[in-house]
């Protein structure tokens, strides 16, 4: 598996109708989008989680936003509501700290950027939660078209400082909720 094979993927190719721009399956529960996730890129999962494929940020910024997309994305998607969903979080985070310390995110294509970003947002951290919401901010500002992406910083920024963990998560970690974390999760959208 190379770097390449996960930005055509998830980006769709260079040249392709599509490439460069948002996809639906991104950020819809889509089974059989998840199934061809778990199918093509399995071991390359596996691979990254267990601390492998840092050879490909030698590539530049989209080998590392390869390696990134597999620890924050796929992880997301080949084990939905499993504890393994998150295994990548730490790793993923520390690859997006590093691509956004160098400067190197601003070479990538906006919605590339996004992805960099995610990692802060995904966080159980309140300080990169602050930087998530700097990020799309700044993304936004310079390209119109990601103020949802703005909204979701700020919604995810709202429950860190409220709860100091995503609730959602409780059940699949095994954490137990607060009633307070209870009640929240009654209402719409509260699961992202």
């Amino acid at each position: 598996m190379q770097a390449q094979d996960v930005l055509d993927f998830w980006f769709l190719p260079p040249g392709s109708e599509g490439h460069g721009k948002p996809r639906r399956e991104w950020f819809r529960k889509n089974d059989a989008f998840d199934a061809e996730i778990r199918e093509r890129f399995g071991a390359t999962i596996a691979q990254a989680v267990a601390g492998g494929l840092r050879e490909w940020d030698a590539l530049g910024p989209r080998g590392a936003l390869a390696r990134l997309i597999v620890l924050d994305q796929f992880t997301r998607n080949a084990h939905r509501n499993t504890p393994e969903a998150f295994a990548g979080d730490p790793l993923a985070l520390q690859a997006a700290r590093q691509l956004v310390d160098s400067g190197a995110h601003l070479e990538l294509l906006p919605v590339e950027r996004s992805f960099v970003y995610m990692p802060f947002e995904h966080a159980e951290d309140a300080r990169m939660q602050e930087q998530a919401v700097a990020l799309f901010t700044e993304l936004s500002r310079e390209h119109p078209g990601f103020e949802d992406t703005l909204d979701y910083a700020h919604r995810h920024r709202g429950v860190i400082a409220r709860f100091g963990r995503f609730p959602h998560r409780n059940a699949i970690l095994g954490r137990a909720s607060t009633p307070e974390e209870i009640d929240f999760l009654k209402q719409p959208g509260s699961g992202f």
